[in-house]
């Protein structure tokens, strides 16, 4: 068994190897952290499928729907194994982590490991819902951002890009030099171009959410009332014009547009029903690579604190809501909204206020750089609390066995 005392390296807001117990025990914290239900579930519990399990969102709603709803089924993710060089990926270790605390709580869940997009994949996860638990599922939760997509129909694989419509952006930015030091920066990105909204529709519209949806109804899989979610996210008007205006937000109106497809279909065929899920800010692998996103929530934190409400209190209330534990509360587009929060009286004047003050030399006083930078390590298992990162640690971990 290989073990090695790992130190954080990285590029950015990118780490070079992951640490197995730090990503073992912030599982574990968010599993704590998520409320009880008011009633613990019981019997064999529904039968779920989160597709983009093992981090952020996806996380939150595999271990929420454990705690909450006591769900069993099928998890899937894309993570690579440990190597003679590097760490396995940090989700591989909380995929480990998650597992052995579905087995302490008496669920049976089946973690797979591969390529949400493609066709194969949908086919295995088919064969296990049939084969494993009675061949009915009564949830999918969609959670999966990636940055390439090979359509199954074509073979062309398509890129994501996250650029503004119509024109150039500036924006300001938060940067950490190799001593932790912070900067404020501004950033110009340059406007799509050519078929880089279509590319980025392709990989994080709604296309892969129907064809999961076409897949499992054609396998007769869907089980009466059977419900799905995607995960979206809109977010604050100071990043619009990179997000929510520019090409990923535009895939974002596609996947909405998509739950509504879904809605009418489900409700004529199974009597179900199909929503997106709006998101608050929260600090994950994929929200660090936007421009402006980092400072944002850095800003965010500093006006509300520990007011700013983790992403698994988040998907606990998305499951109560899902699973009628809790009234379906739906926006005039048909939306749930769990970042209520993030726009209550005040929050965005306030964000706003100090985004216009933020410089290298201020955002110490108006961001809480603590919280952000520990957030940032805490992704791949560092800076998490009662781990002794001077001991060597396993890296060597297997991947889940889902045998019988």
């Amino acid at each position: 068994m290989t073990e090695r005392v790992l130190t954080p390296r990285n590029r950015g807001f990118l780490f070079l190897d992951s640490h197995p117990a730090g990503c073992e025990r912030s599982v574990t914290d968010m599993w704590q952290a998520c409320p009880d239900p008011a009633d613990a579930p019981e019997g064999a519990g529904p039968v779920a499928l989160v597709i983009g399990s093992s981090a952020g969102y996806g996380l939150a709603a595999t271990l929420a729907g454990l705690k909450r709803a006591g769900i069993r089924g099928v998890m899937v993710s894309f993570e690579k194994a440990p190597t003679g060089r590097r760490t396995a990926t940090a989700g591989w270790y909380r995929t480990a982590a998650t597992a052995e605390l579905a087995r302490a709580a008496g669920r049976d869940l089946v973690f797979l490991n591969g390529d949400a997009f493609s066709d194969a994949m949908k086919g295995q996860v088919a064969d296990v819902v049939e084969r494993r638990f009675g061949g009915r599922l009564d949830y999918l939760i969609y959670s999966v951002a990636a940055p390439r997509r090979t359509d199954p129909d074509t073979g062309l694989t398509h890129s994501s890009v996250l650029k503004p419509i119509g024109r150039a952006h500036r924006t300001k930015t938060l940067l950490f030099d190799d001593q932790g030091l912070p900067e404020v920066r501004e950033v110009e990105t340059g406007p799509a171009e050519g078929d880089d909204v279509e590319q980025t529709v392709a990989v994080m519209g709604g296309a892969d959410w129907e064809r999961w949806i076409d897949h499992l109804a054609g396998r007769d899989l869907l089980g009466a009332g059977f419900t799905t979610a995607a995960l979206s996210y809109i977010g604050s008007p100071l990043t619009a014009a990179i997000y929510r205006q520019g090409t990923i937000g535009l895939a974002k109106a596609h996947l909405e547009a998509t739950a509504r497809t879904l809605d009418e279909r489900l409700a004529r065929t199974v009597g179900g029903r199909a929503v997106t899920s709006v998101n608050g800010a929260a600090v994950t692998q994929s929200s660090t690579a936007i421009p402006g996103i980092g400072l944002y929530t850095g800003l965010l934190r500093g006006v509300l604190g520990t007011g700013l409400v983790p992403p698994v209190h988040q998907l606990a209330a998305l499951w109560d809501q899902l699973t009628g534990a809790a009234p379906l509360a739906l926006d005039e587009e048909g939306r749930i909204r769990l970042d209520t929060w993030e726009f209550a009286d005040g929050v965005q004047a306030a964000v706003a206020e100090r985004w216009a003050d933020a410089a290298t030399d201020s955002i110490a006083g108006l961001a809480d750089l603590d919280w952000f930078q520990a957030e940032v390590r805490r992704l791949y298992g560092f800076s998490v609390p009662g781990i002794d990162y001077a001991a060597a640690v396993a890296t060597d971990v297997p991947w889940p066995d889902h045998a019988s």
